[in-house]
Formats: C-alpha cells, sequence, structure tokens
C-alpha cells in the first residue's frame, strides 16, 4: 500500500502538480476512492488513518516535493515537530503551517462542538507552502467517526466555513457550530465578552434563568450543556492576552470546549445573537449516499476523481501485474 499509494501519488504531482494533488486528498471523494483501490472498505472510518499512514511513508518532500506530518494518536502530537525538521521549507512557511495545523485542530475540537473527539490529524503540504489538512473524530458512545478535510486555498479564514467537506457515518439533532457564517455575530460577541469583568454573573444568569431556553433549542444533547462550573481561569488568561478576534481567541491555549460554549450561549441568550445548531456534514464515508443520507452523491465530481485516479494508475511506474489489480480495483469501485 505504501509503494502503491505513492506511486499513484508521484504520477498525480507529475501530470498535474502538487497543487492539484493536495486539492484531491481535500476531496472527500477522492480520498476515499484512492483508499478503496488500495484495498480498503468503503465504508470504514479506518481508510482515513491507514491510508494517510501509508502516503507519510512513502511520500517526502526531497524526492516528491510533498510532505505529510501527524498522525493518529501519540503520532498527532508530534505533528509540530515533524513540521520543524523539514530543512526545505522557510522559517515563515514553517511557522504558517504550525499555526494552520494548530487552528485546523482547535476548530474542529472546540469551535465545532459536534460530540466527535479527534484522535487522528495529518497535514499535508507542498514545498510551496500550499497545505491540506486530514483529520478525524470519534464519537465513544455512537461508536462511529467523523472526517474533517481542509484546503488551503480554500480556507479565507479558519472561523468561517473553513472545511472542504466533512464526512460522516451519520448526522447530529443538535451541534454547536461556532465557525459557520450564521454564528459570526455569535463569534464577535464572544471576543467582547471576554474583555468583560463582570463576565460571571452573566453565566450564573444564563445557568439559573435560561436552562429551559436552551434545552428548547438543542433539546437533550449532553455534551451541548451548560458547563457546570464556569472556566474562569481560562477567561482570566484570555483577558490578560486581550484577543482581537475570534481566531485569536482560539489561539490561546487552554481556551477549551466548556469556555467556547460558555460564551456562545451568553451571546445567544442574553444578546440574541444567532448560532448554527445544524449539523455541518455533507459527506457520507460512502461517496454520499445512494440513499440521499447524509447528501446525495456528487456525480460530476466522483467520476473526476475515477478518471485521474485511472490516468495516474496506468501512468504510475510500476509493473503491468500491479497496474491491472489496481485498474480491476477502480472497476469494482466505479
Amino acid at each position: 500500500m505504501k509503494k502503491l499509494g505513492a506511486a499513484i501519488c508521484e504520477a498525480i504531482i507529475l501530470e498535474y502538480g502538487t497543487k492539484e494533488l493536495l486539492k484531491r486528498l481535500a476531496d472527500p471523494y477522492f480520498f476515499q476512492s484512492l483508499g478503496c483501490v488500495l484495498g480498503y472498505d468503503w465504508h470504514s472510518s479506518g481508510l482515513t488513518t491507514t491510508l494517510t499512514a501509508a502516503l507519510k511513508a512513502g511520500l517526502n518532500i526531497e524526492e516528491h516535493g510533498i510532505a505529510i506530518c501527524g498522525g493518529k494518536g501519540k503520532a498527532a502530537k508530534e505533528t509540530l515537530k515533524e513540521i520543524d525538521k523539514i530543512e526545505t521549507l522557510t522559517t515563515s512557511k514553517i511557522e504558517k503551517l504550525k499555526r494552520a495545523s494548530r487552528l485546523a485542530a482547535k476548530v474542529d475540537n472546540v469551535a465545532l462542538q459536534d460530540g466527535y473527539d479527534l484522535y487522528h490529524h495529518v497535514i499535508i503540504f507542498d514545498e510551496r507552502g500550499n497545505w491540506a489538512v486530514v483529520q478525524q473524530g470519534m464519537n465513544v458512545d455512537k461508536k462511529l467517526a467523523r472526517r474533517y478535510h481542509w484546503l488551503s486555498f480554500k480556507v479565507k479564514s479558519f472561523v468561517r466555513s473553513p472545511h472542504s467537506a466533512i464526512c460522516s457515518e451519520a448526522r447530529e439533532k443538535a451541534v454547536l457550530n461556532m465557525v459557520s457564517k450564521k454564528s459570526e455575530e455569535a463569534r464577535k460577541i464572544s471576543v467582547d465578552l471576554v474583555k468583560e469583568k463582570n463576565i460571571l454573573r452573566y453565566f450564573k444568569f444564563v445557568k439559573d434563568q435560561k436552562q429551559l431556553t436552551l434545552a428548547e433549542i438543542i433539546g437533550n444533547v449532553r455534551f451541548l450543556a451548560l458547563p457546570r462550573k464556569f472556566p474562569i481561569k481560562q477567561l482570566e488568561l484570555a483577558r490578560e492576552i486581550n484577543p482581537r478576534n475570534y481566531e485569536e481567541l482560539l489561539e490561546i491555549k487552554g481556551i477549551g470546549k466548556s469556555c467556547i460554549r460558555a460564551l456562545a450561549l451568553i451571546a445567544n441568550l442574553i444578546y440574541g445573537a444567532s448560532i448554527d445548531w445544524k449539523d455541518p456534514a455533507k459527506y457520507s464515508f460512502a461517496h454520499g449516499g445512494k440513499d440521499r443520507v447524509p447528501y446525495p452523491i456528487d456525480k460530476p465530481n466522483y467520476d473526476r476523481s475515477i478518471a485521474i485516479l485511472r490516468r495516474a494508475i496506468e501512468e504510475a511506474k510500476i509493473g503491468n501485474r500491479e497496474k491491472l489489480k489496481l485498474l480491476a480495483s477502480l472497476k469494482s469501485l466505479v
């Protein structure tokens, strides 16, 4: 899988360039198709971790112009150190890549509260500093996974509809989506609230008087409940740093789910700021769903992914037997 994955990616790079490969890996149809061609089950969340591990082992920036840092579990925590070791990049590019890695993880773990905790994170990048992030979270109670795709040249803001795709096996009834366009006012008020000295009284008011209102909005969703205790230490730290915007607020070490949720609920229940509670997942792990769940298949994009894969396999520097095997696998996938 390491050998074949690298050969296919190398063929794509030679034909289309590194930027196109990043674009393809940030596309759920291509990503899932590549995993299937290499032998993984189409419906398995394990495809994410094993495919990225194989590509990480097979690709390097010196030979292919592409590097992959991070991985599953402990490997995800080593991402920033691995980026630092890439000697062909300038200091400026390294710092931008590290910031992208940190913010993408923080958004999907903290600003987007959907019940899935990240356990896998990789950032894929080229020598020009273009990047894609593929990370995955797990809902332990439901034993379901969810994958998040990011692409640098589609990210105008890390906190305003930044994803290129979110794939899931199920859609949640209620999600705190603080990176939705609809939540923009709540983001601005959250930053202002951080600077308030008497913010604790707002939290007490919401907790004492508005719990019923919150239940009416989101139902009985445990991971979106008001925090039992107000995250005062986190807010004191944020007040000292004095963030200028929501991105800077998220970047503060220690600002976690309870803090972001408390600020969002105060903005919503006291100031009337809109919050998007709709689950942003738009793809299933099976390239969309034949039953149109969670969304119908994007057939033209899926067909383009297949065409690029077929061309890459035919051009890959591997034996004829391996090519025939991969093309047969691709045919069965179609």
